[in-house]
């Protein structure tokens, strides 16, 4: 009973919760949670030793962390006794026999991700919290109950014992990879009789042109992991005659989820998350913020306090729906392109940006950032900087990204000249343009 009771509370307090009932909420979360680490987490022992925390404003001048700093201090942050090397071992071990489920050490779901920032991140939650996740679903994913049961066809770089235990006798997740033939997934679509379709829209963009072999009624598009552009999504309702609806999911936390106008409330309730200028102080509604500041409410596993993510979000001022969460208008910085090249038999292959930054994150720990330029569809420029500058641990990771390029090409037919070049990478200087991926339209 206690995952029902969850859902009803997620579904009261972004109806009903006023402004000061979501502050006083998250300042108690934030509360126990700061005892918590510092209590079991030596780093944010040390780390908030100096901090008294009586309010909201105390909490605004704790220290900030970022992806760098919590895999630097991965042993000292989480409060289980994880150590990174055994973790990071076996992750990269699911990663290598393409085996995405089960719990390490029978107890944690392990996420690996390279998000916008380029360099690994391993992302810890509970087995008991991830169990919960059918009535999260249920309370936040966007889609109406009158929709149930919910048949979804996930389309996504690789599955996860995470989205794994969203299955219950009321949802019914069918996993394909981002890298399937469009034919397959209509095949897919019509003989598991789909009502839900969860993808990219960089995805359901390949399958614009085949709508009219979809024979089910899909009843909704739910978008992620991408930039979903306003005329894009009118698009897709007008195409596949159904609504679209975007969730804000990351392996830091699920941001932000629709309400039943479509539009994006903060999971106040799920996140606290800070919006800031150049000085850290908070901007106002509709101003584009320097950083955007999130601390996890509900990992206690490997707490998240004050972590900077490197996405941006801007927000609007209210929505029709009469949540006092917060309105995301739109989000900036997500919009990797994918990139198209051709293959042996003279055809376009797509290779979805995700895909490719996990080949390279996963071919060595040498590279701090990375950046992939398709000079066109049989050129691929992929520049990268290391940790160590030296000139013989440059010429070993080249050696190591191009064996593993070449391989990973090769498996997808794709014959491709690809340049290596060791560089200085700064990223994020324009706010507007954290792009990762340069394809043939920006060269």
């Amino acid at each position: 009973m206690s995952g029902l009771f969850d859902m009803m509370r997620l579904f009261y307090h972004r109806r009903f919760f006023s402004e000061d009932q979501i502050k006083q909420y998250q300042f108690k979360q934030i509360q126990a949670l700061v005892s918590l680490s510092v209590s079991k987490a030596p780093y944010y022992q040390s780390t908030f030793k100096d901090y008294e925390l009586t309010s909201l404003a105390d909490f605004s001048r704790f220290p900030l962390m970022d992806k760098r700093i919590l895999m630097e201090h991965f042993d000292t942050t989480n409060t289980v006794g994880l150590h990174k090397d055994e973790v990071s071992a076996y992750a990269l071990k699911k990663e290598a026999d393409k085996d995405y489920l089960g719990y390490y050490q029978d107890q944690y779901v392990v996420g690996l991700s390279s998000g916008t920032s380029g360099n690994k991140g391993l992302y810890i939650t509970d087995k008991a919290m991830t169990q919960k996740l059918p009535f999260v679903f249920l309370a936040r994913s966007g889609l109406p109950l009158r929709c149930l049961p919910y048949r979804i066809l996930f389309c996504l770089r690789v599955f996860s014992q995470g989205f794994d235990d969203i299955n219950s006798p009321l949802i019914k997740l069918h996993y394909a990879s981002t890298m399937t033939e469009v034919s397959t997934l209509i095949e897919k679509i019509n003989s598991e009789r789909i009502n839900i379709l969860m993808a990219p829209p960089s995805l359901v963009r390949l399958l614009l042109s085949h709508s009219d072999q979809i024979e089910v009624k899909l009843k909704r598009i739910v978008c992620y992991a991408e930039v979903l552009e306003k005329e894009e999504k009118l698009r897709f309702e007008k195409v596949f005659k159904t609504k679209v609806i975007e969730i804000y999911q990351a392996s830091e936390g699920q941001m932000a989820s629709a309400c039943r106008y479509g539009n994006l409330h903060i999971n106040e309730d799920l996140v606290y998350v800070e919006l800031l200028d150049e000085l850290n102080q908070t901007v106002s509604v509709t101003s584009l913020p320097s950083s955007m500041v999130i601390t996890n409410l509900v990992n206690q596993v490997q707490p998240l306090i004050r972590y900077r993510m490197n996405d941006l979000i801007v927000l609007k001022r209210d929505c029709p729906c009469g949540s006092h969460f917060r309105v995301i208008d739109h989000i900036v910085g997500r919009q990797d392109d994918v990139l198209v090249f051709i293959n042996r038999k003279g055809k376009n292959q797509t290779v979805f940006p995700d895909l490719m930054s996990r080949w390279i994150i996963t071919s060595t720990e040498a590279i701090r950032e990375f950046r992939v330029r398709l000079i066109n569809q049989t050129h691929l420029v992929i520049e990268f900087e290391c940790f160590d500058p030296s000139d013989e641990m440059i010429q070993v990771c080249k050696d190591i990204l191009s064996k593993r390029m070449q391989l990973e090409l090769n498996a997808w037919d794709i014959n491709c000249t690809i340049e290596l070049v060791h560089t200085k990478i700064l990223l994020g200087l324009d706010k507007h343009k954290m792009k990762r991926f340069i394809t043939l339209d920006e060269n």
